[in-house]
């Protein structure tokens, strides 16, 4: 639009105030290259403010703006018209949407709303994340996260926690060892956040308001979608779950394990030692505990040496015995 274009106005006020200037004379007068001079031309002789004459040297012949900008300006604010319509339909369409919407989480009540893949459950967990008023309680297995979900979670986290929400989250000792997660860690508690970390957690969870939680359909394949569950007995027994398992866990930025005799097992190494027992193989002990398989079977070796065991089986029975598992 020519009111917003400083440097043709300029060059219009040049032109309509005489002696004729050539291109040259307007690029000097006004300190900008010879280019942009003619492009400014063209865009007048567009809006219909000039008239082009043949030749280079000569300039074009100003029209009055009343005359030559009204066919431009009609042409606008058609646009700008038809613009607000279309906004309207928007608004009501959206409208219509947010009131269909409404009505399906009305009609859920207690019933479980299922979410099919990844894509759907982010978008679900942000959604409620979002809407939260006073707390957000997460159980975080999985071992470390990456620096892209880190980002990701940075701005709604923030948000959320500016809101006063309260946020707590339970990770898996083995973060501990991922320095991208401890900085993230420290830099939610100057936020007010609060995270600890355990050897081991039932699955992956979140709690709105102690209203909903939402839980993976499988703990051993979170890809597979999710649930949000609303019945009030439910989520109660979660949230007690949840703050059982907080209790027990440790500050981040204090001291993984509990203090005791140096050659007791750790509370990561005593998860180990569960879940071994429970007939586990070492892969899936090395999911639930955040942990390499190779660490996994490092620790093992460690423990059996530690219990003067010469098999595995040996080590099993001698842990028993002492009290271990």
């Amino acid at each position: 639009m020519i009111g917003q274009d400083d440097l043709c106005v300029a060059v219009f006020r040049l032109v309509v105030s005489g002696p004729q200037r050539t291109v040259d004379d307007l690029s000097r007068e006004l300190g900008v290259s010879e280019k942009e001079i003619r492009d400014c031309l063209d865009k007048l002789a567009d809006l219909s403010m000039l008239s082009l004459p043949t030749g280079d040297d000569v300039l074009p012949v100003p029209v009055h703006p009343e005359v030559g900008l009204a066919a431009h300006i009609h042409r606008r604010e058609a646009e700008i018209e038809a613009q607000q319509r279309e906004l309207a339909v928007a608004r009501a369409a959206a409208a219509d949407l947010a009131a269909a919407y409404a009505a399906s989480q009305a009609g859920r009540g207690g019933r479980l709303e299922t979410l099919s893949g990844m894509a759907e459950v982010r978008m679900r967990l942000t959604e409620l994340s979002r809407h939260a008023r006073e707390e957000l309680l997460a159980f975080m297995p999985g071992g470390a996260l990456s620096q892209a979900a880190l980002d990701a979670s940075r701005p709604l986290d923030e948000q959320s926690l500016a809101s006063g929400v309260r946020l707590r989250t339970v990770y898996l000792d083995s973060v501990r060892n991922d320095r991208a997660t401890i900085e993230y860690a420290r830099w939610l508690s100057t936020l007010g956040g609060q995270v600890r970390t355990s050897p081991m957690l039932p699955l992956r969870m979140l709690v709105v308001d102690r209203a909903c939680a939402v839980l993976p359909l499988d703990p051993e394949e979170s890809s597979l979608g999710a649930v949000v569950v609303r019945a009030p007995g439910v989520v109660a027994a979660l949230v007690a779950l949840f703050e059982t398992l907080w209790e027990q866990s440790a500050p981040l930025d204090g001291r993984a394990l509990a203090g005791g005799d140096v050659e007791a097992p750790t509370p990561q190494e005593s998860a180990l030692l569960s879940l071994l027992a429970q007939g586990h193989t070492d892969e899936v002990a090395a999911r639930k505990l955040g942990l390499s398989l190779r660490t996994v079977r490092r620790m093992m070796a460690v423990l059996t040496a530690r219990l003067g065991a010469r098999s595995r089986f040996e080590a099993g029975m001698l842990a028993a015995r002492v009290g271990w598992i």
